[in-house]
């Protein structure tokens, strides 16, 4: 019995390959081939337009990733900026009592411990990329990182040199977060000379 079921499969194989040998031997009329023609030519362009449309999708998505992680980057890297932006006249308060010489030995003590406070809270802002700018008296003034708040004439610096400066300045990284605000010498106003008054030529 299993035997004559593998013989009837073996016959309808046979029967269908020879009918699949005769279609390819039948003649298409010229109509049906053209519909064919332009059947796959449409779908040619359908496969060209697809595979376009997903190479600009795939591209966008890669410029999209990169602009996420680059924002994301600068976020973490300058996370601390409006809070420093915020702490910063802590600092100048600090700044200000250590400058001030202490009017008394216990004064000074007390000193001594803001100075550690102050160091502690400059060590922790430098952990986070934060660091101080503080020119010298002298140094050529600079508009990259200066803000002069006053051109004053002082004889002991040249013109167009720091001679104060008022309150120091912050960068966060390479992003500045506070110039630093400075004085800055001038030249000496020269004296206008006092035009003397003509003479009086005698009348004849």
């Amino acid at each position: 019995m299993e035997e004559r079921n593998e013989q009837q499969e073996a016959q309808l194989e046979e029967e269908a390959a020879q009918e699949q040998e005769e279609d390819l031997g039948k003649k298409v009329s010229a109509k049906k081939y053209k519909a064919l023609e332009e059947k796959l030519e449409k779908a040619q362009a359908d496969c060209e337009s697809w595979k376009n449309q997903y190479y600009k999708a795939y591209a966008d998505t890669q410029n999209l990733r990169k602009s996420l992680e680059e924002e994301t980057r600068s976020a973490i890297r300058y996370r601390a900026e409006g809070f420093l932006a915020d702490l910063l006249p802590a600092l100048d308060a600090f700044h200000m009592a250590l400058e001030a010489p202490p009017p008394t030995k216990e004064c000074a003590n007390y000193l001594i411990g803001f100075g550690y406070i102050y160091n502690q809270l400059i060590q922790a802002l430098a952990s986070e990329g934060v660091s101080e700018l503080s020119p010298k008296v002298g140094d050529r003034f600079d508009a990259t990182y200066m803000h002069a708040m006053e051109e004053v004439e002082d004889e002991s610096v040249e013109p167009g040199h720091v001679c104060k400066v008022l309150a120091k300045g912050y960068k966060l990284h390479d992003r500045l977060i506070r110039p630093v605000r400075v004085n800055v010498a001038k030249a000496k106003a020269e004296p206008k000379e006092e035009s003397k008054p003509e003479e009086e030529v005698p009348q004849a």
